[in-house]
């Protein structure tokens, strides 16, 4: 697992604000509905806690800008 520091979290926060531009913010929409029941299940009484989602959350935006920049090499 790959250690997430300031920087990643800042660079998590601008990949997940593209994705966000990409999908006009609509966070009801189909995309932001299948990442979040394929990260954390269809059942709400199974989800994990508040923190611990936001945290998964900027690790998919740190993993989606490590992807992004291997790409552009």
């Amino acid at each position: 697992m790959h250690t997430i520091t300031f920087a990643d979290t800042c660079r998590a926060l601008l990949a997940l604000a593209r994705l966000g531009v990409q999908t006009r913010f609509r966070m009801r929409g189909a995309y932001w509905r299948w990442r979040m029941e394929t990260a954390f299940g269809n059942d709400p009484s199974r989800m994990p806690p508040r923190v611990e989602r936001i945290r998964s959350i900027i690790e998919y935006g740190a993993w989606v800008h490590r992807m992004r920049s291997l790409m552009r090499r």
